[in-house]
């Protein structure tokens, strides 16, 4: 069987990523000093799921799994 669970893992945390970084790019800067001590962790966690779903992806691309 050639099913590479990196592949959908990857893709899955590439797109929770951007949306979470997207989110934290346009959110209202005013809540972020608030409740953050004035960190965009939406940005970061978002940057932090996209690397690693990248990561996931180029693993899967490289290291083909063994016959």
């Amino acid at each position: 069987m050639d099913f590479d669970i990196r592949i959908p893992i990857g893709l899955l945390f590439v797109c929770l990523g951007l949306l979470l970084g997207v989110y934290g790019l346009v959110g209202d800067p005013a809540i972020y000093r608030a409740h953050s001590l004035g960190v965009n962790v939406n940005l970061a966690w978002g940057l932090v799921l996209l690397l690693f779903g990248a990561a996931n992806l180029a693993l899967a691309v490289l290291l083909k799994p063994r016959p």
